[in-house]
């Protein structure tokens, strides 16, 4: 398993917040996780998807990097940073990204891809943006917002990223009416 040798090389550090101590990488995956930082920007497609698969799989060693990159002026290296820290499931890091200075909420994509990293750590505050998102007019933006939801919660309330927009907006409403019964405020 992948997490035993990267267990043994490794120290605790204090890099990325003060009352946060993470697990320092040895030195030569230090240099793994700085090459592929490096390589992030340029990656594409598969290429990128499996760098973030990586990066979770490397997880606590990783996390001031994506942390770093997370704050990336290229909206595709914040994403893919985003992804890679909500693929590990590490509640830990919630506190951590909401410490991060965002920018204007008006970049769509980043604000659902932050969203979508946060409700698959936990962080159940995330929720009304992703089911704003299920109404976006691009199909990926909404399949990745169906697909957080799904994973968070294990319901789909019917919802199909793919459906007219009039089945679409049935199975929303759905959501929203399961939103208000948890939390008694709408999306």
């Amino acid at each position: 398993m992948l997490v035993v040798p990267l267990a043994v090389g490794c120290a605790a550090s204090g890099d990325v917040e003060e009352d946060v101590q993470w697990l320092d990488p040895s030195p030569a995956l230090g240099a793994r996780i700085d090459a592929g930082a490096r390589r992030l920007p340029w990656s594409h497609g598969m290429e990128r998807v499996e760098l973030i698969r990586w990066f979770a799989a490397v997880g606590e060693p990783a996390y001031p990097t994506l942390l770093a990159l997370v704050l990336d002026p290229r909206k595709e290296v914040s994403c893919a940073a985003l992804a890679a820290l909500g693929a590990t499931g590490d509640s830990r890091l919630v506190d951590p990204l909401w410490s991060l200075p965002w920018p204007e909420a008006d970049e769509v994509d980043l604000a659902l891809e932050r969203a979508r990293t946060l409700l698959r750590l936990g962080d159940w505050r995330m929720a009304p943006p992703l089911i704003d998102g299920l109404r976006d007019e691009r199909l990926l933006t909404r399949a990745l917002c169906a697909q957080a939801l799904f994973e968070a919660t294990a319901e789909s309330f019917g919802y199909d990223p793919r459906a007219a927009e009039d089945d679409r907006e049935e199975a929303i409403r759905r959501w929203e009416y399961w939103l208000w019964e948890r939390t008694g405020s709408r999306s």
